[in-house]
């Protein structure tokens, strides 16, 4: 390249006449050592007269100027403008000021390249400066507009705006531009209506608004309003719908687009990156190739393309790998100007599991969300030392999304203390850095811990957010602590402006209340739900079959088919177990038939356990082992351990020791040392009366190491969790705790013994 710049200049040289002064020649040999590198673009005479105004040669470069000859039509002055221009435009604004100073001649044209410099640049005190000085016309104002929206003064641009005294459309844009994109669209929206008139600019400017800032309603009503449309417009729209998740509304419109090009392309692959239809990204992406041919993709669309490669899975590592063979053979690496394309790759090698190559293109280009990319692959593969390397070369950075992940991984790793170490070792933590503390601590089931860091959370002036909530609801529905939920609810209602009703948030709720008893309490929350979707009504459902309403959860259900939601296996799944807790077997076998020739549902093994229960509670044991026979797959420990188990219960049945023993022999054999099956038995034989075996068995136990996990309970008083298992005998910590129960809190000596004496066991 430099070679070639050298010729260009000699044979520059070589034109020159004889005449020509030595010294100019002599000026032109000296700027072959900057020509080239970072003056690309200008000719021999511009890098010579940059060079002058560099040095400050203000004498030689109007020289120069001068000597510049009159190309054409183009008059000297016009010529100096877009000199001026082309220097502020490559960053080289000092010396268009120079330039600026020393033009023998300047117009209103010229004064405005120099103000756009200025504002290009962000030198808003000089671009003041010069446009109190100098003639102004409609651009001017328009320039000057520009600036205090760039800026963010959106009230000083109206002011100004008012004072114009002349106004085009592009000016009525540039305010509306402005303020969408300072988040005032009440104002826009003003504005964009007392537009003498509108050109198509003006319509794309307000969709793009109204997409951007949650308005996907109000741009629909526009783009049906708008006589003319544009390419942008459509894409504008596709981007939008695919936005807010509607992408088969996205691609119906795609389909209908009169004109695309490779931007309404790529806004149609990325909607199915980002909504996870990998597979359809990747087609579409070949269509684009059809249709666009000799058209290349730019950098957005091969961020899309690596995102959906890597969305895919380790099953197609391939097709990744060729992706990335094609970016480099064909330079599309050049694209890459701010490095999101290398962390996109990065990305698709992690997520398909060939860590090696993610490496390499991490120790290629260290970037910090790459880095974060690695951190999170190596925790998801279970490898928290190589996590643990990467982090420390970022640790001090304090990089949030860097310091939760890895908060998460030690939680997940059960390592809690190395978690809350670096939790309150990272200063700046904000609402989700809380939230994964607080899940981690569910996770680990240290309930009381997470309910005290939320009241930590809040003290330090953070607001929970809606996924805090719903995790510590989660808690409290798992450990049926309704006062706990209560608590919680009642915060919900406080902290979120007139109970903004969060769909996730609801669910949680009724989940809460259903799994703490309070079924009346879910259903009220349910019943005044302004949206509902799939996770509410099974939620619903599910309570209700919990609670053995079999008849409240299948008319729900019906409602439910009534509004059009489709079930999934999850709902039939609630319905399947209502109709076997309340012996609805006709009913029940029903629904099993209507999953697949129905709703389209392939059952998986908990529904078949639902239906081997449905029948075992109706006494029909004999046809429950039946059923297990015609699975169309091999019966895992489960199935077994489910029907041994409900030998225990119909232990009178007089097939019941044969099943049962059928049923202990498979399982056994699955799962020597699986302790439900071994008590299963044991119980049928007691039931049964036969002692002996029940003997032998409990002894073969014994052999085996078979311990039953045992059963607990537990009680909140004063807010504290109290958790006992089944044959525990501390009994100083029972009385202490459930004797205030029964003395209402007053601890007398007569009244403890009292107590102890109607608890024999308690003296043990």
């Amino acid at each position: 390249m430099r070679a070639l710049c050298v010729k260009k200049v000699c044979c520059f040289l070589s034109k020159l006449s004889l005449n020509s002064s030595i010294s100019y020649r002599r000026l032109i040999g000296n700027a072959i050592s900057n020509y080239g590198s970072h003056r690309r673009g200008f000719s021999n005479e511009e890098v010579l007269i940059f060079r002058r105004l560099s040095e400050g040669g203000l004498i030689h470069a109007r020289h120069l100027l001068d000597k510049i000859p009159q190309r054409g039509n183009i008059s000297r002055v016009i010529y100096w403008t877009s000199l001026l221009t082309k220097y502020a435009k490559a960053g080289y604004l000092d010396e268009a000021r120079v330039l600026f100073e020393v033009m023998p001649e300047r117009n209103i044209v010229t004064c405005n390249a120099m103000l756009t410099g200025y504002v290009k640049c962000r030198r808003l005190n000089e671009a003041w400066s010069l446009f109190r000085e100098m003639p102004k016309n409609v651009v001017s104002w328009t320039v000057m507009l520009t600036a205090l929206c760039d800026d963010g003064r959106s009230e000083d641009a109206v002011e100004l705006f008012d004072e114009m005294p002349e106004r085009n459309v592009i000016s009525w844009n540039t305010l509306v531009t402005g303020l969408i994109r300072n988040g005032d669209m009440e104002k826009a929206k003003q504005v964009f209506d007392a537009m003498p008139s509108r050109d198509i600019v003006s319509w794309n400017a307000m969709i793009k608004g109204y997409i951007e800032n949650d308005g996907m309603e109000e741009a629909k009503l526009l783009f049906e309003n708008m006589s003319e449309k544009n390419v942008v417009t459509w894409t504008s729209m596709v981007y939008g719908y695919c936005r807010y998740g509607d992408v088969q509304e996205a691609y119906r419109l795609f389909c209908e687009m009169p004109e695309r090009n490779v931007v309404s392309w790529t806004a149609m692959i990325s909607g199915f990156a980002w909504n996870e239809f990998y597979r359809e990204a990747l087609l579409h992406f070949l269509e684009m190739k059809k249709d666009l041919d000799a058209i290349s993709p730019n950098g957005e669309t091969l961020i899309s393309l690596a995102y959906a490669c890597g969305g895919l899975g380790v099953g197609f590592r391939s097709l990744g790998e060729q992706l990335h063979a094609q970016v480099v053979a064909n330079g599309w690496e050049n694209v890459d100007h701010d490095g999101r394309l290398a962390k996109s790759l990065v990305h698709m090698y992690a997520s398909s599991g060939l860590i090696a190559s993610a490496q390499s293109l991490l120790n290629e280009s260290f970037a910090l969300q790459s880095c974060n990319i690695m951190i999170n692959c190596y925790l998801k593969t279970g490898d928290l030392e190589r996590a643990e390397t990467l982090f420390k070369k970022v640790e001090n950075l304090h990089d949030k999304v860097s310091w939760t992940s890895m908060i998460n991984g030690y939680l997940d790793a059960g390592d809690v203390w190395r978690a809350f170490d670096l939790f309150q070792k990272l200063h700046d933590k904000d609402g989700v850095t809380w939230t994964v503390m607080i899940s981690g601590l569910v996770r680990n089931e240290l309930f009381a811990d997470a309910g005290s860091l939320l009241s930590d959370m809040v003290r330090h002036g953070l607001k929970p957010l809606n996924s805090t909530y719903s995790v510590l609801l989660s808690s409290a529905g798992a450990t049926s602590n309704l006062d706990q939920g209560k608590h919680l609810h009642c915060m919900i209602a406080k902290t979120t402006a007139c109970y903004d009703p969060d769909l996730i948030l609801q669910n949680s709720l009724i989940s809460m209340y259903a799994k703490c008893g309070a079924i009346d309490d879910a259903y009220e929350i349910f019943s005044k739900m302004v949206q509902k979707d799939t996770v509410s009504w099974n939620s619903m459902i599910m309570g209700l079959s919990h609670h053995g309403l079999a008849d409240k959860a299948l008319k729900l259900f019906k409602e439910m088919l009534d509004s059009g939601i489709k079930p999934n296996s999850v709902t039939l799944l609630a319905v399947l177990s209502a109709c076997s807790h309340s012996g609805l077997i006709t009913r029940g076998l029903e629904l099993f038939k209507a999953m697949k020739e129905t709703y389209s549902i392939q059952p998986g093994i908990e529904h078949y356990i639902s239906i081997i229960d449905l029948l075992g509670r109706a006494g029909k044991l004999k046809e429950a082992e039946e059923f297990i026979s015609t699975l169309p797959f091999t019966p895992d420990h489960t199935v077994y351990g489910a029907l041994l188990g409900l030998c225990g219960l119909n232990w009178r049945d007089r097939d019941a020791k044969g099943i049962a023993e059928r049923a202990a022999m498979r399982l056994l054999e699955l799962d020597p040392v699986n302790a439900p099956g071994h008590v299963a038995l044991c119980n049928v034989y007691a039931g049964l009366g036969r002692h002996e075996m029940e003997k032998e068995m409990r002894k073969e136990m014994g052999l085996k190491g078979v311990k039953k996990t045992p059963g607990c309970s537990w009680i909140v008083v004063n807010g504290r969790t109290n958790v006992f298992l089944s044959g525990d005998k501390s009994a100083s910590e029972v009385v202490q705790i459930i004797l205030p129960i029964f003395c209402g809190n007053v601890m007398l000596e007569k009244e403890e013994e009292k107590l102890l004496d109607s608890l024999p066991l308690l003296r043990s």
